[in-house]
């Protein structure tokens, strides 16, 4: 497991960080207004050191000045100081009440504090003030998505849009969740005003070119290839160009640009990416030797709620397809990528993979009290699809040892060129370089039989990927069998489901079951090979 992060005094004293800001004052003086416009705009510029300058100032003055305290906020967020954060954000709020920039922030804060209950009720606060403004609708729009509200998140986006739709960011983040929401036609179109706004906004290229099938006659290539060659120096807007093009080239079945494209991303995002692939291998190997058979005795001590089940694997391995069909019971509901329980782990287990300190019953009932006030899955039971879960099954047992299990798995070489053609937000940094993918895919495999042989047999049920698509209702009614449900038809017809996905499959699961995916790393056989070759020294079974 990941350290967890160890806080400063700031939390639990306000008054080192009042000091803190004293000594902001006695820096490098600023000339020019102190005002909490001038603020913002040294903050817009990324003079960062002036805008604290100035909202020290300006706090020292007035120590009930909300809006200097919700910018020192911000600051304390880009600095990566939470704790620092979650102090001014609380000040922003006692100082301006009324003002929903302050309960923004102080969402902000709580979310980044792995504290998302806090995060909801701050978010909901600056949602009922109307003295909002289209910056503020936007990002509480951001909130609410990623706490799992994408009707709220799409209102507050259509409003920012409403009142500045000359904004990309805003038609950005309104496409965003219309595409979680499976209105793909309609998030296209606020792609396109984004890029009409503002025609270098890689993102909404990134996320139009997957919303379809493109053709030979519809598509978006020469566009993309323009804003690749004047994206510049911007690294980040060229690694998403890239795989945006891999995207479009592949559904025209130019395997060869497909691959060089993806290559070309790949290759960039790992030039400037902070991840360590290594310490992403070490990690499993610390959670194989900690997490035993006889470890997972303490799973005894843990909280007794059944609702949870848990769908794991790798990325782009059709987990998002077995929790939609999982989801589409009338007995199930789905609370997405929530990314709790590892935010959770990190703050109770910190490098400990055995946990030997970690109260697992508490841990087990903060996971289901938070579930059950952001995510609010109505009494039902309930599916969570974490892009980690296959780290924590162990320690999710522990903490919930009548929660359920379905690993999935993929043929390796499909779920390699499924993974190194996608782009991730952040982690998986093992994706970006074939053999460190090869290495991390072996891991896998050997974290999997870890969990066959240490998890009981009722906790734990395997599907494969190619199963499911080969044998839909077969496999679906082992699925639901597994979980102890009377067999629904309408498990069939996960796609017509009307429930958001936050997932980087959101698009796909809009599609009935399709076959196309398998086997297609052989379009790339020989650019593969290197990737195959070191699969195949570690033993692990390819077709």
């Amino acid at each position: 497991m990941r350290a967890g992060r160890k806080l400063s005094p700031f939390r639990a004293q306000p008054a080192f960080w009042e000091a803190k800001l004293r000594n902001l004052m006695r820096g490098t003086a600023h000339t020019g207004p102190e005002t909490t416009e001038a603020a913002q705009a040294a903050l817009a510029r990324g003079d960062i050191a002036t805008a604290e300058q100035i909202c020290a100032r300006l706090v020292n003055a007035n120590p009930g000045n909300g809006r200097a305290f919700a910018l020192l906020t911000e600051t304390a967020l880009i600095r990566g100081r939470v704790d620092a954060a979650l102090v001014c954000a609380t000040r922003a709020v006692d100082g301006a009440p009324q003002d929903a920039i302050a309960h923004l922030m102080l969402a902000k804060a709580r979310f980044a504090q792995n504290d998302l209950a806090g995060a909801l009720d701050a978010a909901e606060a600056a949602a009922s003030l109307s003295a909002s403004s289209p910056q503020a609708d936007d990002a509480l729009g951001a909130i609410f998505g990623l706490l799992g509200r994408h009707e709220d998140a799409e209102r507050l986006c259509r409003r920012a849009v409403a009142a500045r739709p000359e904004i990309a960011q805003f038609q950005y983040n309104l496409a965003a969740t219309l595409r979680m929401l499976g209105r793909l036609a309609e998030a296209q179109q606020h792609c396109d005003r984004a890029i009409a706004c503002d025609p270098s906004f890689a993102r909404a290229y990134y996320i139009r070119s997957d919303l379809r099938i493109q053709t030979r006659e519809r598509n978006n290539i020469a566009e993309l290839e323009a804003a690749l060659a004047a994206a510049g120096a911007d690294w980040r807007a060229k690694v998403m160009l890239h795989y945006a093009l891999a995207k479009e080239f592949e559904d025209l079945d130019d395997d060869a640009s497909a691959f060089a494209q993806a290559r070309a991303g790949a290759e960039l995002q790992k030039r400037f990416m902070k991840g360590d692939s290594g310490a992403e291998l070490a990690q499993i190997d610390a959670i194989i030797r900690g997490q035993t058979k006889d470890w997972l005795g303490i799973a005894r001590e843990g909280d007794r709620s059944s609702r949870p089940v848990f769908v794991a694997g790798l990325p782009r391995t059709g987990t998002t397809l077995v929790e939609r069909i999982v989801a589409s019971h009338s007995a199930m509901a789905s609370v997405g990528e929530t990314n709790l329980f590892p935010r959770l782990a990190a703050e109770r287990l910190g490098g400990d993979a055995a946990g030997k300190s970690c109260d697992f019953r508490a841990l087990g009932s903060s996971y289901a009290a938070v579930v059950e006030r952001v995510y609010q899955p109505d009494g039902k039971r309930f599916v969570d699809k974490t892009l980690q879960n296959y780290l924590y099954c162990g320690a999710i047992h522990a903490a919930l040892p009548r929660a359920k299990f379905i690993l999935v798995r993929r043929d390796p070489l499909d779920a390699g060129w499924a993974l190194y053609k996608a782009h991730f937000q952040q982690g998986v940094a093992f994706s970006y370089d074939l053999e460190e993918l090869a290495d991390y895919c072996l891991a896998f495999e050997r974290l999997a039989a870890h969990w066959r042989r240490t998890l009981p047999a009722e906790a734990l049920l395997e599907v494969a990927y190619e199963d499911v698509v080969r044998d839909q209702e077969g496999q679906s009614r082992r699925i639901i069998e597994f979980l102890d449900l009377p067999w629904e038809d309408q498990v069939l017809r996960f796609h017509e489901s009307p429930a958001p996905s936050a997932t980087a499959s959101a698009v796909q699961v809009r599609r009935p079951l399709y076959a196309s995916s398998i086997g297609r790393w052989r379009r790339h056989e020989k650019a593969l090979q290197p990737f195959r070759d070191r699969l195949l020294r570690g033993r692990v079974s390819t077709q």
